[in-house]
This record gives C-alpha cells, sequence and structure tokens, in this order.
C-alpha cells in the first residue's frame, strides 16, 4: 500500500510508517523489558525489518525483498540456538573475533597490493595478510582447545598451522609452552604436525604448478610428512595424566597482535633480503637465495623453482639442491624459534623430530635422482 500511495506522495508515507511503527514497537518493547526482564529486540527488530522489505517489495525488487524475508525468517526460527552459542562465547572471544573482522574486512581491502620500497620487496597487502594469518591462528587454536580440550586442541592448532604457515604454528606453540610447561607434550605434538602437513602442502603445490617434478620430490616429502605425523600422534599418546586432568591449563589466548605484527616483520626483512642477494650474486646465487628464502617460507621458494623449470629450463638436479636448502634453512629456523622461544627440553624434541624427517627425507631424495 505504502507502494502505491509514493506515486502521489512521494516518500512521506513510507517514513511516517517507519516512525509511527518504531514508536509503537519502542513503548512496547520497554514495557515487556520491564516485566519480563527480557532485553531481547529480535522481535522488535524482525517487525521493522518486514515493513521496510514489503515497500521495498513493491517498488519492483521482488526478488531481493523475498530472499531477504527469508534470510530474517531462518534467523528467527534459529533464535534459541543462536542464543545458546552467544551465552557459550566470552566476552573477550568476542572482541577478539571482532577485531580480526577489522583487520580483514575493514582494513585490509584498502592496503596497496603492490610493492614498495627497497628492490620494490615490500607488499602491504601480503605482509598485513601476515598479521592476519597469525591471529587467525591463534583464534582457531583457542576454539579448537576450548571445545576439545587443552591437549587435543593443541594437535589441531598444528594440523590447522601446517595448512596455513608451520613457521606461525611453531612461533605459537613455542609460546605457549613456554607459558605452561606442563602442556609441553602436547605443544610438541602439534608442532610436528603442522611440520607433517607442510610436507602435504608442498607436494600439493608442486602437482598443481609442475607435475613432472613429482616422481622427483613427491616421494621425498611424503615420507617426511608420514614421519612427522607419526611421531606427532605417538608423542600424543605420551601425554601425561598432569596434562589431561590439569583443569587450570588456559586455552590459547584467543588473540596475540604482537607476535602476528613481530612474525609480519620478520617476512617484510626477508622480503628485502632475498631480491638483494639475488641482485648481488646473479643467477649463480640461486642456491644462497635459497637458503635465504627458506628462513622465512618454504612456499615461495617453491614456486619460484616449479616455474622455472617448466619455463626456463632449470635442471632437476639445481632444483633438488635449491629446494632442498630452502627445506632445511626452513627447518632451522623453525627448530632455532621452538628452542629459544619455548625452551630446551621443548627445542631438543623439535629438533629430533625434524632430524629423524630430513633422514628419511634425504634418502628417499636420493635413490629418486639415482635412479633418474
Amino acid at each position: 500500500m505504502l507502494g502505491h500511495l509514493q506515486p502521489n506522495f512521494g516518500a512521506w508515507p513510507l517514513v511516517a510508517a517507519v516512525l509511527g511503527l518504531s514508536l509503537l514497537l519502542t513503548v512496547s518493547y520497554a514495557r515487556t523489558a520491564k516485566i519480563s526482564g527480557n532485553l531481547s529486540a529480535t522481535t522488535t527488530i524482525a517487525m521493522l525489518l518486514t515493513l521496510v522489505l514489503g515497500a521495498y517489495a513493491s517498488h519492483g525488487n521482488v526478488t531481493l525483498a523475498l530472499t531477504a524475508a527469508v534470510i530474517v525468517a531462518v534467523f528467527l526460527d534459529l533464535k534459541p540456538t543462536l542464543h545458546g552459542w552467544l551465552r557459550l562465547i566470552e566476552h573477550r572471544e568476542l572482541t577478539a573475533s571482532l577485531q580480526l573482522l577489522v583487520l580483514s574486512v575493514v582494513i585490509l581491502p584498502y592496503l596497496p597490493n603492490t610493492g614498495m620500497g627497497p628492490f620494490a620487496a615490500l607488499n602491504p597487502y601480503q605482509l598485513w595478510w601476515a598479521v592476519i594469518l597469525i591471529a587467525g591462528l591463534s583464534l582457531a587454536g583457542h576454539f579448537a582447545m576450548r571445545l576439545t580440550g587443552s591437549e587435543r586442541g593443541i594437535l589441531w592448532t598444528g594440523l590447522l598451522g601446517g595448512l596455513a604457515s608451520s613457521t606461525a604454528a611453531t612461533v605459537a606453540l613455542a609460546r605457549y609452552t613456554r607459558q605452561h610447561p606442563v602442556m609441553v607434550s602436547a605443544a610438541i605434538s602439534g608442532t610436528l604436525a603442522a611440520c607433517g602437513f607442510m610436507f602435504f602442502r608442498m607436494v600439493v603445490l608442486i602437482g598443481v604448478i609442475e607435475p613432472a617434478l613429482l616422481s622427483t620430490f613427491g616421494g621425498a616429502m611424503m615420507i617426511a610428512g608420514i614421519l612427522l605425523l607419526g611421531m606427532a600422534l605417538w608423542r600424543q599418546r605420551q601425554i601425561t595424566s598432569a596434562e589431561n586432568n590439569d583443569r587450570t591449563i588456559e586455552a590459547m589466548a584467543p588473540f596475540d597482535l604482537g607476535t602476528a605484527f613481530s612474525f609480519a616483520a620478520f617476512l617484510a626483512v626477508m622480503a628485502v633480503l632475498v631480491p638483494a642477494a639475488k641482485q648481488w650474486l646473479g643467477t649463480s646465487g640461486i642456491f644462497v637465495l635459497s637458503t635465504i628464502s627458506g628462513l622465512a617460507d618454504v612456499d615461495a621458494i617453491l614456486v619460484s623453482l616449479a616455474r622455472l623449470h617448466s619455463t626456463e629450463g632449470l635442471t632437476t638436479n639445481v632444483a633438488a639442491v635449491a629446494l632442498g636448502l630452502a627445506t632445511l634453512s626452513n627447518m632451522l629456523s623453525k627448530a632455532t624459534i621452538a628452542w629459544m622461544t619455548g625452551g630446551a627440553q621443548f627445542g631438543r624434541a623439535i629438533i629430533f623430530g625434524y632430524t629423524i624427517a630430513m633422514i628419511g627425507a634425504g634418502v628417499a631424495l636420493a635413490l629418486s635422482l639415482s635412479f633418474m
């Protein structure tokens, strides 16, 4: 009806209707809330939306209005479930989630996705992604620990970290075990699992970019990943009764911006050093470049080597040595982080696990190259 009145009276009937209904609903809500003590305004807002969507549909936007109406109806139906979820969420968790949304939805889209600074190596968009990655990993680990318990949640944190950044997972878990030494076995399990998943991720990247290299690298990476995951599961079974039964252990902090920004700063430094090494050493510095790049991230140099092998004729032997150096330096970097941040007990266990995995991968790679 309001839509049909607009041609003769303009938008004033709709404005008057919204204001009038808002006044009535406000009075009704205040009286009901005072009597029952229920502060929920869901039904009140839904009634206002019904009026607005009806007017919107009368202007010819029927499909969009119907879609919005169905979504509102679904949310109304899920109201008890949603309220139950909200009661389970702590205030700091809601704050952390909103902060992560600000970082990823409000700030990230407006950052330039171009190289800046020395060698045009600093990309604000990509560096901010690193901040979001670390912060998101901390939040995911926190919820995993709340849902499954501290010891199992840490393992899931490692698995999630391996899909995103095993270095980030190592930093987060090393800091956590320093704060809660009783959880050292669980943290070791999560860190080994993160690195194991890193190797599976590398297999996928090679398979997508340059499948011809899978016959050389695939077996070695799969063996390293399987060994690390096996040791992670073994460590999980060794968790002490203190770790299982100590309910005073808090879940991982939902948000750790300090760690996130520190990791992004480390990536920024490496982003400048890598092109500097390439310029100073020329094409013969590919091994040095791979070693330096691997300190921060192994994916970037892996993608570069795979593309060079595919388009520039880089030999398989050179690619194998370069990727091996990048992987070793990456493992060394994470082992150093583990020892210095998580302590000697944590660091020794991580170094032992990495050593076993590297020996297995090295033997498999040597066999692959010998049959070429």
